[in-house]
């Protein structure tokens, strides 16, 4: 049988290892004048990854221990988290949209098509507004879960 220790380890490297994910998919978008489908793509190849780390973790081993660890830090830590992942949702939604409408306006295939996107609908300017509350609502509670599990691990596996 594989200790709480290691497999706490695992657990953590693995959500640690997400962030560079994170931060180079964030990169991405940053540095690009015109957001076309091949940089959307690109993007997406290092989110998912990030994503994947991050959510293995969570799912198979931190939830199904959730319930025996009721104590102060460890809630504060599930609920940051599930408010990241509750922001995450909230950003897809909009995401989703402004896909739909980009896509139907041909912006992904034409890249120098000079169009104001919030033109192209009415409600293009919530669904950017979702996109951008939901992603760096995510990024900041994800980092305050991070830190207070990296928190919990030291106090925990390494000096406890």
């Amino acid at each position: 049988m594989v200790s709480d220790s290691a497999i706490a380890t695992a657990a953590a490297l693995m959500v640690t290892a997400s962030l560079p994910f994170y931060l180079y998919g964030a990169w991405i978008m940053i540095d690009a004048e015109v957001v076309t489908w091949d940089v959307l793509v690109y993007h997406l190849k290092f989110i998912i990854p990030g994503l994947v780390l991050n959510t293995i973790p969570v799912v198979t081993w931190m939830i199904p221990r959730l319930l025996n660890q009721l104590e102060g830090v460890t809630v504060l830590h599930a609920l940051l988290g599930l408010q990241a992942y509750a922001l995450l949702a909230f950003a897809l939604t909009g995401i989703v949209r402004i896909l739909q409408v980009k896509r139907d306006a041909d912006l992904y295939e034409e890249p120098g098509k000079v169009v104001d996107i919030d033109e192209l609908h009415p409600n293009m300017s919530a669904w950017r507004g979702r996109l951008r509350v939901g992603v760096f609502g995510y990024v900041i509670f994800w980092f305050l879960a991070w830190l207070l599990g990296l928190y919990r691990y030291v106090g925990r596996y390494v000096l406890g």
